[in-house]
């Protein structure tokens, strides 16, 4: 191979490997941008952060599948209720990692309970609990999330 060959690949490896990083960062970051907006309570800073094709591969009785159309509209609608419901929310990190595009992360959650949750009429509750996700990311938004909430652990902190 000669030296400008050389210098060419070099070149190209290196914007490969500094792409790479960038959406490694981008994956790094979502478990801050995700907690911030929910405890700010910015909704619209929080549906920025997903694309518009995003897929949800989590199912529960809490978030029934849906089609992948509203699967954007169908979580932010979801996190809404949970920002509304609840006084004071906060939501920290408790444990974050990310190895290139994807990232995962435990969750802590608190908050008084001030509005209709789960179908249970407020109680003035402060509720703690913790979900873990795993996020894809491309181009800094969320494009696919696989996880599981403490639902049940809601559900007996509400009815107390």
């Amino acid at each position: 191979m000669d030296r400008r060959s050389l210098l060419v690949s070099s070149l190209f490896a290196g914007a490969a490997l500094a792409a790479g990083e960038a959406h490694a960062q981008d994956a790094a970051d979502i478990p801050k941008r995700f907690a911030a907006t929910l405890s700010a309570g910015d909704m619209q800073a929080f549906a920025a952060l997903f694309a518009d094709d995003y897929v949800n591969h989590q199912v529960s009785a809490a978030a029934p599948a849906r089609a992948s159309a509203f699967a954007k509209q169908a979580t932010v609608s979801f996190f809404t209720q949970r920002v509304e419901a609840l006084a004071h929310l906060r939501v920290r990190i408790e444990a974050s990692l990310a190895q290139g595009d994807l990232c995962a992360a435990s969750f802590r959650y608190e908050g008084v309970h001030r509005a209709v949750y789960y179908g249970v009429a407020p109680t003035g509750r402060k509720l703690r609990f913790t979900s873990c996700d795993i996020f894809k990311v491309v181009d800094g938004k969320i494009v696919e999330h696989w996880g599981m909430g403490d639902i049940a652990g809601v559900l007996a902190q509400l009815k107390g």
